[in-house]
């Protein structure tokens, strides 16, 4: 403490908008984790189920959780047990990608259950539109550099060409 004590005059309405302007550039960089839904039937094939966990783990590598149901209409209400085995199917492409948060339940005419991205899974990295145009930008400087030692090395002026002979 200093002798004697210090006091700093503010302006109240310059401390609360540098305040707001804090809380807002914080918030900025902040990712808001969002609940996505994937609807599955009891009767989709095979390769549609691909196509659904590979939009899982689109869902997943963004950070988001994924709250993953399947949809029973009509006689399929009497077949739950087909809507567990292909629940079972997404977890088990799933299992090393993400992790399951809530179990299969039933909900009235669905079963639902939610996934959340597996600790120390990272997704594979894309090659963003930016990074290929410099990518490609680098080839073409190199085949400029290259060229002309090629159009060298391929140089068929210098040899003789000889004619055939008439017959």
């Amino acid at each position: 403490m200093s002798v004697p004590p210090v006091c700093k005059l503010m302006d109240w309405g310059r401390f609360k908008y540098e305040q707001a302007k804090k809380e807002n550039e914080a918030r900025k960089h902040q990712k808001t984790i969002e609940l996505k839904e994937i609807r599955i039937r009891p009767r989709t094939d095979e390769h549609d189920l691909g196509v659904k966990v590979r939009k899982i783990e689109e869902f997943l590598a963004e950070g988001d959780k994924v709250k993953v149901s399947v949809i029973f209409r009509g006689r399929e209400n009497a077949h739950p047990e087909l809507g567990r085995v292909v629940l079972d199917k997404v977890i088990a492409d799933l299992k090393n990608v993400a992790t399951l948060e809530r179990p299969p339940i039933m909900e009235g005419r669905m079963i639902s259950m939610t996934m959340s991205r597996a600790p120390g899974w990272e997704p594979p990295s894309k090659m963003t539109p930016q990074a290929r145009d410099r990518k490609d930008g680098k080839d073409k400087q190199v085949a400029k550099k290259v060229a002309p030692a090629l159009d060298a090395m391929l140089d068929t002026s210098n040899d003789e060409v000889t004619a055939p002979p008439d017959a």
